[in-house]
């Protein structure tokens, strides 16, 4: 028995030993008529025996019985799911600021600094001026611009890998997996932390192997999104009985060295340039921010640091690397799909060069295609859960300030209320539509919305566009031999992100010029 199903086992033990010591009473549902319809809670553990390995699929089901207002116990807290478009607006626009806070999870104490970064702070003036800094300093419109050289070398350097794992490949299947988070890791670290830290083989001035690194924001994404059993029964915390909280420290230590080295690095070159010393990356700009001890204190710029290297990378590496996965998977699925976008990239690009952001406006069946893959696959299926600050209503049901929100954006964009044919690859159906990413229309949110939206989303996006595009321009693809495409599998892993279970793996071949590579 693996560790985590003997987790369970103890966990069910001590469950079924309480239930037996407890009488059956009315159960832990809170009183009230008017509380959104949902399943009754047994005692202690409420409803967590009905959510399983993919929480975003078990809720969709829950919610198809009792709609898309539900009402959810986990452990001792009451939860509200909303799966419909008009629930995520009541949340994320309507009454943003009192469903603006977090809950207080094992995660962000010991993965965050105490709460100390964006994605779990609370909503408070820290949490504001967060995000203000990002804004202003990072992903303003002309900072995104003044960057625009290094995603284009990025990308081509993205490229030259890949041609050259095609042609080491000799027609066998390459793995994308790590090409594309090497590409998105180069762009974010070198817009944010000024230069790349991690490398292929870790040596000279990169800080760790870029497997190394790759690893620890995986595990960043799993246990930030895992339902930890302490965090809703306090019974079991000191238990820990699934491990998470172990891991949790373990990775704090792992990250805490390799964020001493960045800060290190940057304050030396501070000391050495002296008066003559000019911030050209955010980590300088956080350390000068420091200086000021009544503004941001060490934990605090670490943590930051940490929002731009990992939380930020939700919109720059780790999710645009999911992502593009993602999309391309569904390509290889949809021959017709990959022959529309080869097209019209012929038509607009031409074969003698790569393609440019100054391309993307004119390529909207890319756009399309990436927006499609977003729908079906957000990586972040039910957002980072918001808890109510006060007492709301809404459609005449009760929602108690303290009460966990969640809101199901996996399930909009598999309603057929908004979608026709959900389950089907359709590019199509954005030719023409004015539905954006942008956390404006309710039915497509991969981004989320509101003042909890990813700051990066920008960022994310046009990496995203970019990549995409010249994947489907640079080389032709296939699926490897002896898998068709019905047989490709499409599994999910749930985490913060929601990756594919097993990496994509394609016969590539470049088609362009191999000056274009170069």
């Amino acid at each position: 028995m693996d560790v985590t199903a003997w987790a369970w086992a103890s966990f069910l033990a001590v469950v079924l030993v309480v239930l037996t010591i407890l009488r059956r009473g009315r159960g832990s549902q809170p009183q009230g008529n008017r509380l959104p319809p949902g399943p009754k809670p047994w005692p202690v553990i409420g409803n967590l025996n009905l959510i399983g390995a993919l929480p975003h699929r078990s809720i969709h089901e829950l919610s198809k019985q009792y709609g898309p207002l539900m009402q959810l116990r986990f452990g001792s807290f009451p939860v509200v799911v909303g799966s419909s478009a008009e629930m995520a607006r009541f949340f994320l626009k309507t009454h943003d600021t009192v469903f603006a806070d977090r809950p207080r999870t094992a995660a962000g104490k010991h993965t965050t600094y105490n709460y100390s970064d964006v994605l779990w702070a609370p909503y408070n003036a820290h949490f504001r001026r967060a995000r203000r800094l990002f804004a202003t300093e990072l992903f303003s419109a002309a900072r995104l611009e003044s960057y625009k050289h290094i995603r284009h070398e990025e990308v081509s350097a993205l490229l030259r890998d890949l041609a050259a794992a095609a042609h080491g490949a000799s027609g066998r299947a390459v793995p994308l997996r790590g090409h594309l988070f090497a590409a998105t890791n180069g762009i974010i670290s070198r817009v944010v932390l000024g230069k790349k830290y991690a490398e292929k083989e870790a040596g000279g001035s990169a800080a760790m192997a870029l497997e190394d690194l790759s690893g620890l924001i995986e595990e960043f994404f799993l246990l930030n999104g895992v339902i930890n059993v302490g965090d809703f029964i306090p019974w079991f915390d000191w238990l820990d009985l699934q491990g998470y909280v172990r891991r949790m420290k373990k990775y704090s230590k792992k990250m805490d060295r390799f964020l001493e080295h960045v800060l290190e690095e940057h304050e030396e070159r501070r000391r050495v340039k002296g008066e003559q010393f000019v911030a050209r990356d955010m980590v300088d700009v956080l350390l000068q921010l420091a200086d000021n001890p009544n503004r941001l204190d060490r934990d605090t710029v670490k943590a930051l640091t940490q929002v731009c290297m990992q939380e930020l990378i939700v919109g720059g590496s780790d999710t645009s690397s999911v992502t593009m996965e993602w999309a391309m998977s569904e390509v290889l699925r949809n021959p017709e799909v990959l022959g529309k976008a080869t097209k019209e990239l012929d038509r607009v690009v031409g074969r003698d060069r790569m393609v440019m952001e100054k391309d993307i406006p004119d390529l909207p069946y890319i756009e399309a295609i990436v927006k499609e893959a977003m729908r079906m696959h957000p990586v972040s299926p039910m957002l980072a859960p918001h808890l109510a600050r006060e007492d709301a209503s809404v459609d005449g049901h009760d929602i108690p300030a303290g009460t966990l929100v969640l809101v199901n954006v996996w399930a909009i964009g598999r309603d057929p209320t908004y979608w026709d044919a959900p389950e089907e690859f359709r590019p199509e159906r954005f030719m023409g539509s004015k539905i954006d990413v942008k956390g404006q229309d309710m039915e497509l949110l991969p981004f989320g919305a509101g003042r909890r939206m990813c700051p990066g989303y920008s960022l994310g996006l046009k990496v995203v566009q970019l990549i995409v595009a010249n994947l489907l321009h640079g080389f032709t693809w296939g699926l490897p031999d002896g898998t068709t495409m019905e047989q490709l599998n499409m599994e999910e892993i749930y985490g913060l992100t929601t990756a594919r279970k097993f990496p994509l793996e394609a016969v590539v071949e470049p088609k362009l010029q191999e000056h274009v590579f170069s």
